[in-house]
């Protein structure tokens, strides 16, 4: 790959379609593990016009009021103006879920079942998991996408807390951030595209957002007299949210990681307990990767894990420090697997994964929030000695 390259990535506020599926379905999800912390989650979420649709599996205790964990998490996402189609007091919802498959639910059990081959708890889903680190920011992650999630964090706050009337939840950001060298060097152009009310003017908009927020967001030395902002382009941006456009979970896939900058799995978060190792490997390969890099074993580190269903051990394991290792890549594996267990139950355990904290996951990315335990770097030193 060159060094000398422009790179885009995007981010979605908490009121884009996709993400109100995605919130929906973690707010289903924590309420489960609240009380009864062995529930089984596949929650998927539909939202279209004034209709929000709940459907997948679970298998829980929890005694449970589904309408009202929906119209609470659709008022914290803010759609409850006088002009929302989807708003929190007045959507329809349906529930269609059922239990979980008694077939997924042997293989993922720590029990013996016929055709099974061991007695521990196996991976929920075959697949392959990827985290990343690097230090272009000092949350360790690639700074295009770290930008794009701070212009949203922003403009939820302009319009929750500082209180702009015109300011509604559907939301989209995107940054091109020039790299000279392989280090970041100047911000080529930021996109806001911002759902509003239809008395607003399109100047003020544009004023608004560069001026409130992108000017007060953003590194100012990476703002230059030939950055260029793109403020709602096609002029006008009323109607949104799921009035405009459908959501389901798990759309957003690459917004909710690594912003493109590094590899994909395809699997998707929101809605999966942590038996799910779409869910729960993806958070801890970035724990890995993330503790790689704080203990300057690499400036960057991607690794990739793979599990096969009902399968209490990893298929393969691979890390790529992209030549930037203090040792071979191989001998960093080798530390990172004596200081962490890959095995899928572990993972639960070591990060203490049975509890309510998705909600906290679900918007302006998966990772780089310090409350949640995928992103602790307690393991730097241990890895540092194992190596």
């Amino acid at each position: 790959m060159s060094k000398n390259f422009i790179f885009s990535s995007e981010s979605v506020g908490e009121g884009h379609p996709d993400k109100v599926s995605d919130f929906i379905s973690d707010s289903v999800l924590d309420a489960c593990l609240q009380q009864d912390p062995k529930s089984r989650v596949a929650c998927e979420t539909l939202v279209k016009s004034n209709c929000v649709f709940l459907a997948g599996e679970i298998t829980t205790n929890a005694k449970l009021n589904y309408e009202e964990i929906v119209r609470d998490a659709i008022r914290e996402i803010g759609y409850v103006n006088d002009d929302d189609i989807f708003h929190a007091d007045k959507v329809f919802v349906s529930n269609i879920l059922t239990a979980q498959s008694s077939d997924i639910a042997q293989g993922v059990d720590a029990a013996e079942a016929e055709g099974k081959d061991t007695s521990e708890q196996g991976a929920g889903d075959q697949g392959i998991m990827f985290g990343y680190a690097c230090k272009q920011t000092p949350e360790l992650m690639p700074a295009p996408v770290m930008f794009a999630h701070r212009l949203l964090r922003e403009m939820a706050h302009q319009r929750k807390e500082v209180g702009i009337p015109w300011l509604r939840p559907d939301v989209k950001s995107q940054v091109a951030l020039e790299y000279v060298d392989g280090q970041p060097v100047a911000i080529k152009n930021v996109v806001i595209s911002t759902q509003h009310a239809a008395d607003v003017d399109h100047a003020t908009i544009k004023e608004f957002c560069i001026e409130e927020v992108i000017r007060k967001t953003l590194p100012a030395e990476l703002l230059t007299d030939s950055t260029e902002f793109l403020i709602n382009p096609t002029g006008k941006f009323v109607i949104g949210g799921p009035q405009g456009d459908a959501g389901l979970p798990g759309r957003k896939i690459i917004v909710d990681t690594y912003g493109g900058y590094a590899r994909h799995g395809g699997g998707a978060f929101s809605g999966k307990d942590p038996s799910k190792v779409d869910r729960s490997a993806a958070y801890f390969t970035r724990w890995v990767a993330k503790n790689i890099v704080a203990a300057g074993l690499a400036e960057a580190c991607e690794l990739e894990v793979a599990y096969a269903i009902g399968h209490p051990y990893p298929t393969s394991i691979h890390v790529d420090t992209f030549g930037t290792g203090v040792a071979p890549d191989t001998a960093i594996s080798e530390a990172a697997q004596k200081v962490f267990s890959f095995k899928p139950a572990d993972i639960v355990s070591q990060l203490d994964l049975l509890r309510p904290i998705y909600r906290e996951s679900t918007n302006y990315g998966h990772f780089a929030k310090e409350n949640l335990p995928w992103e602790s770097t307690a393991k730097a030193d241990e890895l540092k000695a194992a190596l």
